[in-house]
């Protein structure tokens, strides 16, 4: 039955038309498995949500590409099937509004999309192979890039990349072959080989970053939190260093701090914490910037009390997060545990809200889950 339920769930991936969607009013959301072809001419497919405008015409398009869960072995796998598109839907929604298509893509091995998991990393902490993963990861981008160009709601000429962690990292690779198209290029806190207290092989980053910078020529806007653990800014500071002496052309914004760790402001927090500063890249390629398509505010929930500084600014991003997959876990101590779009059903939601919880803080218990306050 197990068995049954997934090919079902992939038929439905497969069959699902585009659709208004009601928590979304003026936009349509498709949920899909689009084909793309490798460099060796193979095909496979990735599992991909589009949002766009409930309107006719072209728009320009945004390319999402996700991070990655650190994790080895069975959790790493468990960790990759669940992985889903609309762990970037907050920015995906920020765009739509404003009259872009957007196309969240899973690269090969995450979530339901096809083909081996090939990105993980070799060698030991101190001699870490970037460049491959990089080069793997970049050949899903500019795959999905040719295939969604050809969509008759995109506006061909106009796609911009943008990249989250591993992801950052990815679309910068794609871009140092300025694939026909793009516009510009979104580095969201790119970086890989985070582990507690350290990124492995740092040096190899910065190198690879130059590698990219000899042949890019598509303007980019580099971002990192100022309280990034995983993609720390000044790694970032010198990779981006590292991007535009070889001829590069990009611009740095260190953002202020989010949360407890900012590596988790592009898929949690709401997207007027880093906006203004894509909406100044944006302008300069004379891309649209206004809102086209206004959205109801989020429904209004009390935040519990008492809460400390760090569960306070996630329960605002928790009550501003496009999705009702998402719960919220708190202690009376005034912790929490806030898990919005990165699971694919509402009970996947509470479960890790309660799991995050328990494993920091022992005692939980679920406050909202979805657009409202937990019963009970």
């Amino acid at each position: 039955m197990r068995r049954l339920g997934c090919v079902i769930g992939l038929l439905v991936l497969l069959l699902s038309p585009a659709a208004a969607d009601p928590a979304l009013p003026g936009l349509v959301r498709q949920d899909r498995m689009l084909p793309i072809t490798l460099a060796d001419g193979s095909q496979v497919r990735l599992e991909t949500m589009i949002l766009r405008p409930d309107r006719p015409g072209r728009f320009p398009l945004v390319l999402l590409v996700h991070g990655t869960i650190p994790g080895t072995g069975e959790a790493l796998r468990a960790a990759l099937a669940r992985d889903t598109p609309a762990s970037l839907l907050n920015p995906a929604v920020a765009f739509a509004q404003r009259g872009y298509a957007v196309a969240s893509i899973m690269r090969r091995g995450f979530g339901h999309s096809e083909g081996r998991f090939a990105e993980t990393l070799s060698g030991p902490c101190d001699n870490r192979d970037y460049l491959a993963i990089a080069r793997i990861a970049a050949e899903d981008v500019t795959g999905a890039l040719a295939a969604l160009r050809s969509e008759p709601w995109v506006e061909p000429g106009q796609v911009v990349l943008m990249g989250h962690s591993t992801g950052g990292i990815a679309v910068i690779a794609a871009a140092a072959d300025n694939p026909a198209g793009v516009f510009g290029v979104l580095n969201f806190e790119g970086a890989h080989g985070s582990v507690p207290g350290r990124t492995c092989s740092p040096d190899h980053l910065v190198a690879d970053a130059g590698i990219f910078g000899r042949t890019a020529r598509i303007p980019a806007l580099w971002a990192y939190s100022e309280n990034d653990r995983s993609a720390p800014p000044a790694l970032g500071r010198r990779m981006f260093d590292a991007y535009v002496a070889s001829g590069a052309p990009a611009q740095l914004r260190v953002l202020p701090p989010f949360g407890v760790d900012g590596h988790a402001m592009v898929p949690m927090g709401p997207a007027d914490f880093w906006w203004p500063a894509v909406e100044s890249f944006l302008n300069k390629l004379r891309l649209p910037t206004s809102v086209l398509v206004e959205l109801p505010p989020p429904a209004a929930i009390p935040a519990p009390m008492p809460l400390n500084a760090a569960c306070a600014g996630y329960f605002d991003s928790y009550v501003k997060a496009w999705t009702d997959s998402k719960a919220y876990a708190w202690n009376r101590e005034g912790h929490c545990s806030s898990v919005t779009s990165t699971q694919r059903t509402i009970e996947d939601a509470k479960s890790e809200a309660m799991h995050q919880c328990v494993a920091a803080w022992k005692e939980c218990s679920l406050y909202a889950v979805g657009q409202a306050l937990a019963p009970g």
